[in-house]
């Protein structure tokens, strides 16, 4: 339990440090951490993705606001795309709870490590003939696009960030925007995506410990407090470093995850 709690802490400091820097509310990093932390807890391996999925946006919510608040300081956050988006993201991360009550880990780890590949590869090639227009689209494009955020960003475990990062930079954003909105992008998306996972996994009868539905609530205690000290320090480096180097550490970031699930699907 020593070892687990210490895998907890620094995991908790680095999903900050990510959630700040990327924008990304450090689930990317925080579902195969505690995967295979669930895993020397000999939970069964059919719903050790539901419960690092569910416990990863469970500790998003406090890093994803307290990045936020960070980057609004900065005046960077595209605040009018967050208001178009603030009914459609939450109805994406309803539905996409319902589907995770029913789909196997496998599939979910399948749609991860999809997903995680196709953008850092998008984002270490950057051709610039990739920008689908020179501004943001209006309605209703703009809403069906949060809604496939909301859903796809629930089922990956991860508070929104690496969808919306792609998005609004095909579309000629600066990617410091990007990241400063797909703060808020977490927030929207995390907090009902949680209280869908809860409900999905009330019945469960076989899931740990301190278990509140499919969110491990001892995970969340211990990571959130450290997530929350190094999320502004991540701000701070987003703002200060070049739009190149962040696009290469975000890619090289995706595609590091993505090989890690790969892997252990195909062993």
């Amino acid at each position: 339990m020593l070892t687990l709690a210490i895998a907890f802490v620094l995991s908790g400091a680095v999903a900050g440090l990510l959630a700040g820097l990327f924008g990304i509310g450090g689930g990317a990093i925080l579902v195969p951490v505690l995967v295979q932390a669930l895993a020397m807890l000999d939970v069964d391996e059919s719903i050790r993705m539901h419960l690092a999925v569910a416990t990863s946006l469970g500790i998003v919510v406090p890093t994803s606001i307290r990045s936020f608040m960070a980057h609004r300081k900065h005046g960077a956050v595209d605040m009018p795309l967050l208001k178009s988006w603030a009914i459609v993201l939450p109805i994406g991360a309803i539905l996409a709870s319902a589907v995770a009550a029913v789909i196997s880990g496998a599939s979910l780890k399948w749609i991860f490590t999809a997903i995680a590949t196709m953008v850092g590869v998008k984002m270490l090639i950057n051709k610039p003939g990739w920008i689908v227009a020179q501004d943001l689209p209006g309605q209703p494009v703009r809403s069906l696009y949060g809604l496939l955020i909301g859903f796809l960003s629930t089922l990956m475990g991860i508070g929104g960030g690496i969808m919306n990062n792609t998005f609004m930079m095909l579309y000629n954003q600066p990617i410091k925007r990007a990241v400063a909105t797909s703060s808020g992008v977490g927030v929207l998306i995390s907090i009902p995506a949680v209280i869908g996972l809860i409900v999905a996994g009330w019945h469960k009868t076989d899931l740990p410990e301190f278990s509140l539905g499919y969110v491990n609530m001892l995970a969340v205690a211990l990571i959130m407090p450290i997530s929350l000290v190094t999320a502004p320090l991540g701000a701070r480096m987003a703002h200060a470093a070049s739009k190149r180097a962040l696009e290469v550490s975000f890619g090289v970031f995706l595609l590091a995850v993505s090989a890690q699930f790969a892997w252990s699907l195909l062993a």
